[in-house]
């Protein structure tokens, strides 16, 4: 004898499992131990290293910039090198001038200082004192002395120098000297002179002759 069925009852389905606590994340997260072959991941897709650490490589392995500071030492660097390098080179020019200047104002200053002997009567002193021990054997003193009377110098007789030039070689200082004598009368007598020697410059040429 078959029991009497109640009204139809709709089937109700199971409730689906709840799913814990909190946001979802990668496995790993929230204290679950990760996945076998995944190790955790750090930093923004496409990057590899350390979090925080530099890398010379950009994403995927391209080539990124370099840091500024580097190359702007080496720029400084160059600069300074460069810099100095011309500055030892300014120093070296302006040392050399200073010596060739000082040469020359000195076999000036000789010549001028024997000039002004001769013209004045004084040719005893001006051979003994700058005419080289080389020289006075072949020109006398009495040859000298009477060579200068006859250029007949006063007192109106100025001196212009048009050439000096002083050199050094072989630690031999030499100086080359050649002006114009000018008198009243309109005498003009022609000079050249010639200086040598190691520490001290002694006269070894001398000419002094009047214009035809």
């Amino acid at each position: 004898m078959s029991n009497p069925q109640g009204p139809y009852q709709p089937v109700q389905p199971a409730a689906w499992p709840a799913q814990p606590t909190g946001q979802p994340g990668n496995p790993g997260e929230h204290g679950a131990p990760p996945l076998p072959g995944n190790p955790p991941q750090h930093g923004a897709p496409g990057q590899y290293g350390a979090p925080g650490q530099y890398s010379s490589e950009g994403p995927f392995g391209l080539p990124g910039q370099e840091p500024p500071a580097q190359s702007r030492r080496k720029l400084w660097t160059i600069l300074g090198v460069v810099g100095g390098v011309l500055l030892l080179a300014v120093v070296g020019v302006l040392i050399l001038v200073n010596i060739v200047n000082g040469a020359t104002n000195h076999a000036r200053g000789l010549a001028d200082s024997f000039t002004k002997l001769v013209i004045a009567g004084d040719s005893s002193k001006a051979y003994d004192d700058y005419l080289d021990p080389a020289l006075h054997e072949q020109l006398t003193k009495e040859d000298f002395i009477a060579g200068i009377k006859t250029l007949e110098m006063d007192s109106t007789c100025k001196t212009a120098y048009n050439e000096v030039k002083a050199s050094t070689e072989n630690g031999t200082k030499a100086a080359d000297v050649a002006g114009l004598i000018t008198c009243d009368g309109d005498k003009k007598i022609d000079l050249v002179y010639r200086f040598e020697g190691t520490d001290e410059l002694k006269m070894i040429n001398i000419k002094l002759k009047p214009q035809a």
